[in-house]
C-alpha cells in the first residue's frame, strides 16, 4: 500500500518502543498492516512471534484479511484479536494456575446481572439500597484495576463501599463455584497468571517478540499491565492511538496510559500521523476548533489533501420531533441527489433518542439499522439454546441451569427452583449435582421430583449423544430433544415465527463455525458468543441508514453524518457538568462524532425535547459555539417565544422546574429529577409578557444571585430571542450556562 512519509517512518521502525499518534482518518490500520507485513515478509519475525491486539472482533478480522491479501497466504499462526480474546486463549492453557478448570465458561452481561441479583438475595441486601447494576459496575471497575475482592475490601472505607466489598467477595465465590469468569476476570486473571508464574510469563515474552496494540488510548489498568508484562525484556511494543479519541473513561479506560507512554517506555520513538484521508478540510478545521478547548491532550492538527468541502451545517429545531422530521427530509434530498442509504448515519448521545427517528423512518419508508440494540446473541431464544449448550459443556453452570430448567415449561415453578438453589448452597454444591439428593430427601412432592429427575436425565442424554458430533448437529439435537422447536411452532404468533427464524440462523452459524486445534468446537463457539460486541453487528453493505450512539461510531466513517441532540445536559451530558475530566471526555466524544463524516456534517439541536415523559427546554450545546464561525452555516427555524407561545401575550401559568444542574428546563407543569439525585429545584415564573421578561438588562461582569446556586458573576452574556444566554461563575465553584430570565437570575448590588 502507498504510504506517506510519516506512515513509512512508523512502518520502518523495528526495535524498541514506538508510539504512533494517529489522528482520526489518518490510515492507522494501513500502517499496522504494513508494519506486520514487513516484519513477516522481511524475515524479521515469524507470524507466531507477533501479537496484534485490537478493540473489536471486526477490526481483528479486517486486519487479518488485509494481511492475507497482501502476503498471499493464510495467517494461521498470527495472534490477532481483542484483549479479551487473546487473554482468554492464554487463560485456557493455564486455567489450573488460577483455580479454574480448563472448561470454565464466560458469563456475559445478562449472566452477570442474574448472578449479582442472586448474591444480593443471599446477603439479604435490598436492590434499593444497592442497585444490582451499580454493584456490578463497581465490581467491574475494581477488576479493570486488577483488584481482587480482598484488595478492594482494604480500600472500602465507607458504609456503601463496605457493602460492595461483601457483594464482590460473594459474587466471586459464586463465579468460582460455577467454574465461570466474567469479562473483567479474563484480563485480571491473565495478569495474575503472568505475575505469579514467572516461567509462564517468560514463555509468552519469548514467543511474542513484537507487540502491536491498537486504540491504546482506551486501555484500562489491567490491559496496560498485560501488555507491559509481555513487553518486558525486548521492549518491542508498538502502540497506536489518539488521546483526542479517548471516550471510554466510564468503563475504566485511562487516557494517561497513552499520555505517559514515553515515561513508561524510555527511548520511545513518537510518530505523528496528522494527514487525514477521510474528511474535507472544513470538517477537520471545525473538529480541531472543538478539541483544541481540551487541556489534557498532546498537540496535533489534522489536515488533508481532500477538498475544502461544505461548511458544517448547524440546524435549530423547535422540538425533537421536528429534529427527526428534518433529518428525514434531508435524507430524502440526499437520495434524490444520488446518495446511497448506507452512506448516511445518525449519531446520538443516548440510545433512547433513536425512537423519534425510527418513527419517522418507518413512516417514510427509509430502511435503517440500529447498532447497539438487542444483539443477535442476546435475544431470548438464542440465549435459551446457548444456555443448554453451556450446561452440556459444564453442569456446574448454575446461571445457565436456572435459565432453562423450566424452558420449555416442565411445570417446575419458581418456588421449587428457589428451594433447590437454597438447598444447593446449604450443601456447598452446584444446582445440577444437588438435584438427586434434593429429590431423594423429599424436599418436594414426588410429582415435582420426577420432573426434576427427567430434566437431569435429558441433559445427561444430550451430553452423551453429542460426543464427537459436529456443532451444527449438536444444536439440532438440543432443539429437538428439549422440545424448544415444538414450543415455538405451537405458539403460532408472529413473534414465534421471528424467533424460529433466529433459531434457524443459530443452527447455520453453528454449522459454519470453524474451530481451531487448541479448543473443542463447542468450547470455542461458546467463547465467541460470549465475546461478541455491539459494533461487530455493523454491516457497511446493509443498504440502510445507520442509527447509533457516538460511542459506537468510533472507527467507522460515512459520507453524510447527522449529529443530533446537541444540547446542554444531553451533550455534554448533565453528569459531566461539574467534573472537568468528564467534560473533556464529552468534548472528545463530540470530536469523534465529527470526524466520522467524510463529505457533509450536519449538527442539530432542539429547543424543546420530550424526555422521561416530560417536555424540557434546552440550550444549544457549548460544543457548537466552539466551532469557529467561518466553518459553520447556522439554520435557525424560528425564535424561541414563537416556537412555544404562539399567543405572545399568554405566558404559561404553571410552574417550571429545572433539574439540579441548573441548565435544562422542564416544560409546562412538569417535574424533573436529576440523573444522580432525587433533588428537585422549583422555579417560579411571573406573569410578565415575553417582551417584558426580556427587558431586564444583564451584562458581562454583573453580580447576580441564583435561588439555588447563590451569588456569582456573569462571565459571558449574549442577547438571544430566548433571553440573555449567560455563563455564570458561582462562589461555590460551579460554572453554569443559563437563560438568565428563565433561571430567575437577579442582579445583586455590590
Amino acid at each position: 500500500m502507498k504510504l506517506n512519509p510519516q506512515q513509512q517512518l512508523a512502518v520502518d521502525h523495528v526495535d524498541g518502543p514506538l508510539l504512533i499518534l494517529a489522528g482520526a482518518g489518518s490510515g492507522k490500520t494501513r500502517v499496522l498492516v504494513n508494519r506486520i507485513a514487513k516484519l513477516i515478509d522481511g524475515g524479521i519475525a515469524h507470524p507466531s512471534e507477533v501479537l496484534a491486539v485490537t478493540f473489536t472482533n471486526k477490526a481483528a478480522g479486517e486486519m487479518r484479511k488485509r494481511l492475507e491479501e497482501m502476503l498471499g497466504y493464510a495467517m494461521h499462526d498470527l495472534w490477532v484479536g481483542t484483549f479479551h480474546g487473546m487473554c482468554l486463549r492464554i487463560l485456557r492453557q493455564h486455567a489450573e494456575r488460577v483455580g479454574l478448570g480448563p472448561h470454565f465458561v464466560v458469563y456475559d452481561d445478562s449472566d452477570q446481572m442474574a448472578l449479582i441479583k442472586d448474591v444480593l438475595n443471599l446477603l439479604n441486601i435490598s436492590d434499593k439500597a444497592v442497585p444490582p447494576r451499580s454493584a456490578l459496575e463497581r465490581i467491574s471497575r475494581a477488576k479493570d484495576g486488577c483488584q481482587s475482592p480482598e484488595e478492594f475490601a482494604k480500600g472500602a472505607h465507607d458504609f456503601y463501599l463496605g457493602k460492595i466489598a461483601k457483594i464482590y467477595e460473594k459474587y466471586q465465590m459464586r463465579l468460582t463455584e460455577s467454574q465461570a469468569v466474567d469479562f473483567g476476570d479474563i484480563i485480571r486473571l491473565t495478569v495474575r497468571l503472568l505475575e505469579e508464574n514467572p516461567e509462564i510469563c517468560a514463555h509468552y515474552q519469548a514467543r511474542f517478540r513484537f507487540l502491536l496494540v491498537d486504540e491504546y488510548q482506551d486501555t484500562n489498568h489491567a490491559q496496560y499491565r498485560f501488555v507491559s508484562l509481555l513487553a518486558k525484556g525486548h521492549n518491542n511494543i508498538c502502540v497506536v492511538g489518539d488521546d483526542d479519541q479517548s471516550i471510554y473513561r466510564w468503563r475504566g479506560a485511562d487516557v494517561s496510559n497513552i499520555l505517559s507512554f514515553e515515561r513508561d517506555f524510555p527511548g520511545a520513538v513518537v510518530v505523528r500521523l496528522e494527514q487525514n484521508y477521510r474528511s474535507t478540510q472544513t470538517i477537520l478545521d471545525a473538529a480541531n476548533g472543538v478539541i483544541s478547548n481540551n487541556a489534557g491532550r498532546k498537540p496535533k492538527t489534522l489536515w488533508t489533501e481532500n477538498s475544502v468541502g461544505d461548511r458544517v451545517c448547524i440546524v435549530e429545531n423547535a422540538t425533537d420531533k421536528q429534529e427527526a422530521e428534518e433529518v428525514g427530509n434531508r435524507i430524502s434530498r440526499l437520495r434524490d441527489d444520488g446518495a446511497q442509504w448506507r452512506d448516511i448515519a445518525v449519531f446520538y448521545r443516548i440510545n433512547a433518542q433513536s425512537r423519534t427517528f425510527e418513527d419517522v423512518f418507518r413512516r417514510e419508508g427509509v430502511p435503517y439499522q440500529i447498532i447497539g440494540g438487542v444483539r443477535f446473541y442476546e435475544r431470548r431464544e438464542i440465549k435459551d439454546v446457548v444456555a443448554y449448550l453451556r450446561l452440556m459443556h459444564d453442569v456446574r453452570d448454575d446461571v445457565a441451569l436456572a435459565r432453562i430448567i423450566n424452558v420449555p415449561s416442565r411445570r417446575i415453578g419458581k418456588q421449587t427452583i428457589d428451594k433447590l438453589k437454597a438447598y444447593a448452597g446449604a450443601i456447598n454444591s452446584n444446582i445440577y449435582d444437588a438435584i438427586g439428593s434434593f429429590c431423594d430427601q423429599g424436599m418436594v412432592s414426588s410429582a415435582v421430583g420426577k420432573r426434576l429427575a427427567a430434566f437431569r436425565n435429558m441433559i445427561e442424554n444430550l451430553r452423551s449423544l453429542c460426543q464427537g458430533v459436529e456443532l451444527g448437529e449438536i444444536v439440532r439435537e438440543v432443539l429437538e430433544k428439549t422440545g424448544y422447536i415444538e414450543m415455538l411452532v405451537a405458539d403460532k404468533t408472529e413473534e414465534a415465527n421471528d424467533r424460529l427464524e433466529n433459531i434457524s440462523e443459530l443452527v447455520s452459524a453453528a454449522g459454519e463455525y470453524k474451530t481451531d486445534e487448541e479448543r473443542t468446537g463447542l468450547q470455542a463457539f461458546l467463547d465467541q458468543v460470549a465475546l461478541v460486541s455491539d459494533v461487530d453487528s455493523f454491516d457497511s453493505d446493509s443498504g440502510a441508514v445507520t442509527l447509533m450512539t457516538m460511542h459506537l461510531a468510533k472507527g467507522l466513517e460515512f459520507p453524510h453524518v447527522y449529529m443530533v441532540g446537541m444540547e446542554e445536559n444531553l451533550f455534554p451530558h448533565a453528569r459531566s457538568m461539574d467534573d472537568p475530566d468528564e467534560l473533556e471526555e464529552e468534548r472528545r466524544l463530540c470530536y469523534v462524532g465529527m470526524t466520522r463524516a467524510m463529505e457533509r456534517l450536519t449538527m442539530m439541536y432542539a429547543l424543546r425535547r420530550f424526555h422521561f415523559g416530560q417536555h424540557k427546554f434546552g440550550l444549544a450545546s457549548r460544543f457548537l459555539e466552539e466551532i469557529p464561525e467561518k466553518f459553520v452555516e447556522w439554520k435557525k427555524k424560528r425564535d424561541y417565544v414563537n416556537s412555544f407561545f404562539p399567543n405572545r401575550r399568554q405566558m404559561p401559568d404553571a410552574r417550571y422546574q429545572m433539574n439540579n444542574t441548573g441548565d435544562a428546563f422542564a416544560g409546562h407543569g412538569s417535574r424533573v429529577t436529576g440523573h444522580d439525585t432525587d433533588s428537585e429545584i422549583d422555579y417560579d415564573f411571573d406573569q410578565r409578557t415575553p417582551d417584558e421578561v426580556m427587558s431586564q438588562s444583564y451584562r458581562k461582569g454583573m453580580h447576580v444571585s441564583h435561588p439555588s446556586f447563590g451569588d456569582g458573576i456573569i462571565k459571558t452574556c449574549e442577547r438571544t430571542p430566548s433571553g440573555h444566554k449567560v455563563v455564570v461563575k458561582f462562589r461555590s465553584g460551579f460554572e453554569k450556562r443559563l437563560i438568565a430570565e428563565l433561571a430567575n437570575l437577579t442582579p445583586v448590588s455590590m
